[in-house]
Parts: structure tokens; sequence; C-alpha cells
């Protein structure tokens, strides 16, 4: 299912006829706003130099406004938010208002991939320049805070010196690349989508010709039949299918993404051939560059273009522009086979074991990434990787491993038997480091997961399919609050006159899984908002009105869709 319409049911309408829209293809370069001027004036991918060079050696003073929140975002680095200012005044204040003087840095793990070195790597940085943070992300990166600019290169030294990059992981440009967790060793796997991701990592993280793009440019490859990279919420995603005459390959979705204005991704109806999928990301994203809406930043993700354009356009331009040759009619993807965070302990098609576990929210620290690097070597094994769902995934555990591994991974709060609400809840990173968040998200979702794990433990046997609970500070979706069973948006809350941290509150939706089938968008109910102190007992009171309400097998999402608002409050 598709939509084109905004969370209030507006359609995503194109921009007005006869005006320029910035397509580079259709009005030529010249930029119209001031982000698009100095993007063309000097590249984000330049600021390295002046970071190494000059930043590094005469501290945060030194970095003018448009490198500091412009450029550095090419490179993984955004200012943190400084401590002390409250949800209130996020929006009265600019971003030079708002910025401390230390920067998250975002860590690029295309496919989630890490070996033991360099997880160790990634433990002694947090360790020694980041006061110990880390959280992994539902993009397979991790995220590190209070990284002073001096210390900058010396990281990116200790990261590329093991194969790791923060290249382009924010900013206007081809951020990480998802992939299933299981490339390569799931006994179902349809395709291994590892030699694309590779070679686009390859050939175009870091090309200039792609670095100046209208907005973030998101990607998703896999070839595991759960359906494990969220490949409706992202602007290109290749999915694994297996042709009746052609054999496996992939199917090519465009357009999704969420934020203030979700849209789900367009099936285009073509079947690639492995050998063709690196040739035909680029057709998509070089599209996107060139007939991408510049004009307006609000209006510059690729969903936008799609919803004007429709999937049979948009395949007849990627097919005569961008691509030496025209692609055959394929197969949808088969319906997902299970869960797509692969939590638990599960045989590999090699008679090995990979063991999926769930921190709290995503977020872990240096002390649980040494202690995972120590487990995995008395374990005999070299990989890990991250998912899309904030979890972990170890790879290549001998049976008479397992034991023991388990019990050091439960150890480290790292659960492979999490109950429901543990297992299947997010969190954005919050107030306490974003600077357009409204509220606290992390230690707020944590809270409630505990809460609702002892409160609902009588009916958790009841629940025949998990209920998402996704957490985010702000408008923005970082944790896909639109594709949850219930997503919270921060906001403030005003009760008895006193404005309080709080959400509103989206029921009912969800992306492509064995349990629930189709993806679709939550509904949002008038008034309703919950305080962050009232989230358990809304949960909770959400919950057993939906045991006792459900018809036959139906689903958190299809009652959350068929009751009335009433029943919802």
């Amino acid at each position: 299912m598709t939509t084109t319409t905004d969370p209030s049911g507006r359609a995503l309408r194109p921009p007005r006829a006869g005006r320029s829209n910035g397509q580079w293809a259709v009005d030529g370069t010249a930029p119209l706003n001031a982000n698009e001027e100095w993007k063309q004036e000097d590249g984000g991918l330049n600021v390295r130099e002046r970071i190494e060079q000059v930043y590094s050696k005469e501290g945060f003073a030194s970095i003018p406004p448009q490198d500091l929140s412009g450029r550095f975002r090419w490179w993984g680095l955004y200012t943190q938010r400084k401590p002390g200012i409250d949800g209130g005044r996020t929006a009265q204040l600019d971003d030079t208002e708002l910025s401390d003087e230390y920067f998250m840095l975002r860590v690029r793990l295309d496919g989630g991939a890490l070996t033991l070195h360099q997880l160790r790597v990634l433990a002694d940085i947090s360790h020694e320049f980041a006061r110990g943070t880390a959280d992994i992300s539902d993009r397979q990166n991790i995220q590190y805070h209070w990284i002073r600019v001096e210390d900058v290169p010396e990281i990116w030294r200790r990261l590329e010196e093991v194969g790791l990059q923060t290249t382009e992981a924010c900013g206007d440009t081809p951020r990480v690349v998802l992939g299933s967790p299981l490339a390569g060793i799931a006994a179902d796997e349809i395709i291994d989508p590892t030699p694309t991701i590779d070679e686009i990592t390859r050939r175009f993280v870091g090309d200039p010709e792609l670095a100046n793009l209208p907005r973030k440019f998101k990607s998703a490859i896999t070839g595991h039949p759960s359906l494990d990279v969220v490949h409706e919420i992202n602007d290109v995603s290749l999915v694994g299918v297996v042709h009746p005459e052609l054999g496996a390959g992939y199917d090519l979705w465009v357009g999704g993404g969420l934020s203030t204005a979700p849209r789900l991704a367009e099936r285009i109806g073509v079947f690639v051939a492995p050998e063709r999928a690196a040739d035909v990301w680029l057709g998509v994203i070089s599209i996107f560059r060139d007939y991408g809406y510049r004009r307006m930043r609000t209006k510059a993700r690729l969903k936008f273009l799609m919803a004007e354009w429709g999937p049979e356009k948009f395949r007849q331009v990627l097919e005569t522009e961008y691509l030496d040759a025209p692609l055959p009619d394929g197969p949808p993807p088969a319906p997902a086979t299970g869960p797509g965070d692969h939590v638990g302990v599960h045989l590999q098609k090699d008679g090995n074991h990979y063991v999926g576990a769930a921190p709290v929210v995503g977020r872990i620290s240096a002390d649980v990434l040494t202690g995972l690097a120590d487990l995995m070597a008395a374990a005999g094994t070299d990989r890990v990787r991250l998912t899309p769902h904030q979890k972990l995934v170890v790879l290549d555990v001998a049976p008479d491993r397992l034991d023991d591994l388990v019990a050091g991974l439960e150890a480290l709060g790292l659960s492979v038997t999490p109950g429901p609400f543990r297992r299947h809840t997010m969190a954005c990173t919050g107030i306490e480091y974003c600077k357009l968040a409204i509220v606290e998200t992390k230690a707020t979702a944590a809270t409630a997961v505990a809460e609702l794990e002892r409160r609902l433990a009588d009916v958790t046997a009841s629940l025949d399919s998990p209920i998402t609970l996704n957490v985010n500070g702000c408008p923005n979706s970082c944790a896909r609050i639109q594709v949850a069973d219930i997503g919270l948006k921060g906001q403030l809350v005003t009760v008895d006159g006193e404005q309080r941290p709080g959400f509103q509150v989206h029921l009912g939706g969800g992306l492509a899984s064995a349990d629930r089938g189709e993806a679709g968008l939550g509904r949002t109910v008038r008034g309703l908002k919950v305080t962050a102190d009232e989230l358990p007992d809304l949960v909770e009171r959400l919950v057993r009105r939906f045991l006792d309400q459900r018809e036959g097998g139906e689903t958190f999402a299809g009652w959350a869709h068929r009751v009335d608002e009433e029943a919802l409050r």
C-alpha cells in the first residue's frame, strides 16, 4: 500500500506549474536558495582538509558558520545540543544558540558489518574521545557524542586504518547503505547483497559527482526473505526475488521516506540482475540529483518527485536516460517469512549459529563494545552486524560456544531472549544531544519498557504478534513513528496550564512483516496526546483494550484502523 498524503491527509502536490523547482535537468543549475549556493561554492567533501589542517589545531572557535552547520555533515559531524536548553526553546533559538562545542560523530557501517578488530577500535575511540558513549542507530550506524574537533583527525586515522569511515554519513549525500545482517550466511537467503553493497560503497561514496544532492539519499539492499531492511521507507531499495526465467536478482523500490510528510516507496516493476544492481542504483540517485526539487528543502526528497511522476514515468526516465538497456519486468517479493530483527539463536547454512541480541533502545557504551569484543574472541568468531532495528547479530558461533556467548551477552545487557517490549521498542537520540528534539526519548523509552514488561506480564502470551513502540523526540521521525503500532512524536503537552514533555500518538502503522503483511502508515486521533510520565499508562490501556476487542487473528494495526476514535483514547 502506498500513500501520497501527509499525516493530516493532505495530498503531496507538485509545486505550481510554470515555476522553477530548481531541477537541474529542467531549470539549470543556478542555485535558488542559500543552501544550494554554499554547496556549489565549496562542496562539503572539501571541508575535510580544513578540519585536519586548521580547525583541529586552532579549535572550535576557528570554525566559520557555513562549515560548522553545513559542510561538517559531509563527514558525519553535527554539533550536539547544549545542555540545559529545554524543549520549549528548540524552535525559538537558532543553530548557534542551540549548539554546544562538541559533536555527534556518525560512523557509517554499510551493511552493518563489523569485524572483531573494527569493533575493538570503535570501543577504544568511545573510551578515549566520546566519554564512553555509543548508540546503535536504526540505520546500522554507530553514533558517538562529546567529540572535540581537535580529536577528529586522530579518530579518522584509526577508523580508516581498519577500513571504516565517516564519509557522507550525513549531509545531502548517499548515506549508509542498509544491508541484511544475514548476508551470505542464511540458509534461506535468496541472494547475497554483499557484492552489490561493496561495489556501491567502493565506486560512489565520496564521489564529487554525487556529493551535491537535493537532500539526503537513503538506500537499502536485502536478499533475505524476512524483508529485514525496511525497504518501504528508503529512497531506493533492492529486494531479493527469484525471476521465473532469469533466476535470483532484485525488485526495485523507489521514493520512500517519513519525516513530516510520510510516503511509502513504490515498486518500479522491474527485475534487476545482480550484475546490473550497482548501475541501477546509480541511475536512481542520478535521477534524484538531476530532477530532484531544490527550490525548497522541505520538498527536496525523492518522494516528492515520485509523487509527481509515478513509477511508470520513473521507469521510463531511468531506462532511456540513465541505463544502457531496458530492464525486464519482474515479480514482487514474497510476503515476509519471519521477524526482520533476527533476535535469538538461529542456525546458519554452514552449521554454525548466529545470535541476535537486543540492547535497550539501541543505547550501548564503550564498556559494552569492549565486552562484546571479548565475548566474540572467546567464542572464536570474527564477525558481528548491526541491524536497522537497533539490534546486533553475532555470526559464526560454533554449537559448543553458544551457551557461554548467550550468558555473556545477557550479562552485558544484550538480551538474546528479550521481553516483547524491549525487543520491539526503538527510540531516537532525543533532547539529550539532538538540537531538533523537544523531549527526552532514550530514558523515557527505557522506563516505559521496564514498566510495560512488568505490568503486562499476564497478557504477554496472548500477543500473537508483536506490538512495536517507537519513540521520537520531534516531528522528523528518525525513530519511524508512522510505521509503528504505537508511534510517539515528541512535543510539549499542556496540563493544567503548564507545559510538560509529551507526545502526539500515531496508531496502527507498520512495515511488511510475517505478522502484519503489507506496510501501512499509522493514524492520528484528534487530541490524543500523552505526557512522558503517562506513557506506560497509555500503552497498557491500548494493549489491554486491543486484546479485549480484537476479532479473530486481527493484528494491533488492523484493530487500530478498524475501531472508532473513542476506543483509542
